[in-house]
């Protein structure tokens, strides 16, 4: 039997060239100069100039690539190689010096030898992780004596639902694998791909004990009633980059943030 690493690498290869070519990622006003950072990750990062970055689950580069811009220098990861050939070839083409390196997150201190000022994650990545201790003590290997993580994610009340969000169909603590088969991608769900999947649900109190033990202590902690990104059926704008569930409206949180400093 396929381990979950073979079968979502499989599923993360065949989004690439869709993804490429999707309204969700504006690749052509992206190559003109658009950043891909969002104002919650903007205002944890700050000024990142000459600061090293390490970007876990990066995709095909869009994140590390507008880091680059703001004056870092960013290494980005990702399990799929084709999303790291297509990241290898966006920076190519946006003349930044990222670096790109293939890597699933647990392999990831035998193969990259240094060490990061910031550790950067965002949307959609630790629900791909079966184990948070490992992902914690990951981050702790790669982060300089009061380096940070800086960390985004949607919140696991959201997939606690079904697609349509109108019933609870899976837990809110991690004591299952989840494994589905799913038509399209979020970036377009009319796209002709119908790939497994396997990821986990990870309840806050999860994320939060495992940093604490890795000494990373909790600098900053919020929750947000909209998501940047319109992702989920059904979402509708509410404000210009601000969507919203209309079931949920404004009283769920759809995404949180913290930033963790390394003692």
């Amino acid at each position: 039997m396929e381990n979950y690493l073979d079968i979502n690498r499989k599923l993360w290869n065949a989004k690439v060239e869709t993804h490429l070519k999707s309204d969700f990622y504006f690749v052509d006003e992206f190559l003109k100069g658009r950043t891909s950072l969002n104002s919650i990750e903007l205002d944890l990062l700050g000024d990142v100039k000459d600061k090293n970055i390490l970007h876990l689950q990066c995709h095909f580069g869009q994140d590390s690539i507008s880091l680059s811009r703001l004056g870092a220098k960013v290494t980005g990861i990702d399990l799929s190689d084709k999303s790291i050939e297509a990241a290898k070839k966006l920076a190519q083409q946006c003349e930044t010096d990222t670096q790109f390196l293939v890597s699933d997150v647990y392999d990831l201190p035998n193969v990259l030898h240094q060490k990061f000022d910031i550790l950067y994650a965002t949307y959609g990545t630790i629900g791909w992780l079966p184990d948070l201790q490992k992902w914690a003590e990951v981050i702790a290997h790669f982060l300089k004596p009061g380096g940070q993580l800086i960390f985004v994610e949607f919140h696991p009340v959201v997939w606690m639902y079904d697609d349509d969000f109108t019933f609870v169909k899976h837990s809110y603590f991690n004591n299952e694998q989840i494994i589905e088969t799913n038509q399209g991608t979020y970036a377009d769900p009319r796209a002709d791909l119908m790939n497994e999947e396997v990821s986990w649900n990870h309840s806050l109190s999860e994320v939060f004990t495992n940093l604490s033990g890795e000494d990373l202590l909790l600098q900053n902690f919020q929750e947000y009633n909209w998501s940047p990104y319109p992702c989920f059926r059904h979402i509708e704008e509410v404000e210009k980059g601000k969507y919203q569930i209309p079931q949920f409206g404004n009283r769920v949180p759809l995404v949180y943030s913290l930033v963790a400093e390394k003692k």
